[in-house]
């Protein structure tokens, strides 16, 4: 029986790996698959931006011909011309429904021009394999399998930090940002793949790693499984974007007992990031008042605005909707935990869906909430329902995001910003 979404929150499995791939710097995907795929994923994703993306993606564009006889001599010369042209580190073959489902032998076209010496490498998941965070998965996956380097010693300080994922968070090159400076502030060096034009050579060198920081209450359990087991590297997960000072100072504490470091110092910098914080804070006084709020979002995002609102700022969750699927029943529990865990505010609703009408029906049970923090899509429910909207999550269609973010210190102080200013 086929199931329908209204209004479904990202793309296919090639919009999450072209999400990664686009975000590392000179990374070249390459699609196998029909036309419109590129530009369709990327609109799907809202990826408008980095080395390569949208009409700028080269591909094989498969029509009826490749479908009856095979793709792979377009797909030959489709590599030739990317090589020629774009002068990239390296190359990825993304897969299509198309090219799946007919079978085209990608793997052995694209290790004849890896004999060549070509940096280029196939990802054979077909669209129809799953949805966008899937392609997060299957993206780490690849460059695990084929990137990073084995053997390598371990480097002093050095951090990973994954699980947020780009495009698909609206704000994830400023959550990096903010996150990359409290590391750095420790003493850390920091290696996210997407941001400060990091590339090949951190992707391949990131197995020299002390630790993987993990910001995510599900998200990249396989990838965490083999950097430990086959490069040495341990993972210590977050589940959920650290917002504010309360949850991004139990951040810190959590990487300093991992990485065991220097206490004076901790005790240092937290002491330093919460005085600002909370000397900017005082300024709202009491002209913020007291709202009975929803939010509706991706885990992540969700667990850290809820807990930042009821913890830090004494406001009400009445109901939380976490937008993408949920297959494992220990991501659940985990979720479901860090948003009914919660200091100042008794627990919440916690719903599991992605349907659109079956979110507003969701939404229509808790008629007392005045304030709710969703994306352009929940914008026009609270304007049919007088509700105050604050827009911060995916899909957002009507304003531009460059380096802003929610995450750590500076995000709460956004976050504030962004929910508590009426338009």
């Amino acid at each position: 029986m086929s199931v329908v979404t209204e209004s479904a929150r990202g793309a296919c499995v090639l919009g999450g790996i072209n999400d990664v791939l686009s975000a590392i710097h000179r990374f070249a995907p390459i699609y196998h698959s029909g036309p419109g795929c590129c530009m369709q994923t990327c609109a799907g994703e809202h990826n408008n931006s980095g080395f390569l993306n949208s009409v700028s993606l080269p591909s094989s564009n498969m029509l009826e011909k490749e479908v009856v006889f095979g793709g792979e001599k377009k797909l030959r010369s489709t590599i030739e011309g990317a090589v020629e042209i774009i002068d990239a580190d390296a190359y990825f073959v993304l897969t299509g429904c198309t090219a799946g489902i007919i079978g085209d032998d990608v793997q052995s076209v694209v290790s004849d021009f890896r004999d060549k010496g070509v940096k280029i490498y196939a990802i054979d998941t077909p669209g129809f394999a799953g949805d966008s965070l899937f392609g997060y998965e299957a993206a780490f996956k690849a460059l695990l399998d084929n990137i990073v380097e084995a053997g390598l010693p371990k480097k002093k300080g050095l951090v990973n930090l994954f699980g947020i994922i780009p495009f698909h968070d609206p704000y994830w090159f400023g959550n990096l940002e903010e996150l990359t400076r409290i590391l750095e502030r420790l003493g850390l060096t920091v290696n996210t793949f997407f941001t400060r034009r990091q590339g090949l050579e951190n992707v391949r060198t990131s197995s020299a790693a002390e630790l993987n920081i993990i910001v995510n209450p599900y998200l990249l359990k396989k990838a965490s499984e083999i950097y430990e087991k086959k490069f040495g590297v341990p993972s210590l997960r977050i589940p959920g974007l650290p917002i504010g000072a309360t949850d991004t100072t139990i951040f810190i504490r959590k990487v300093g007992e991992a990485l065991n470091l220097d206490q004076e110092l901790i005790d240092q910098v937290i002491a330093d990031e919460e005085d600002r914080v909370y000397s900017i804070l005082e300024r709202t006084g009491q002209s913020l008042g007291y709202n009975r709020f929803a939010v509706v979002g991706d885990p992540n995002f969700a667990i850290g605005a809820t807990r930042f609102l009821a913890n830090d700022y004494s406001q009400s969750p009445e109901i939380v909707v976490i937008t993408e699927p949920q297959y494992r029943p220990e991501d659940r529990e985990r979720i479901v935990k860090q948003l009914t865990t919660l200091e100042y505010a008794r627990s919440p609703e916690v719903v599991f869906e992605s349907d659109y009408f079956k979110i507003t029906q969701a939404l229509d049970r808790h008629p007392e909430v005045d304030m709710l923090i969703g994306s352009s899509l929940e914008r026009e429910y609270a304007s049919a329902h007088d509700i105050h909207c604050a827009v911060a999550t995916f899909p957002i269609f009507d304003k531009t995001i460059l380096n802003k973010g929610y995450a750590g210190y500076n995000g709460g102080l956004s976050l504030v910003e962004d929910v508590f200013n009426f338009n």
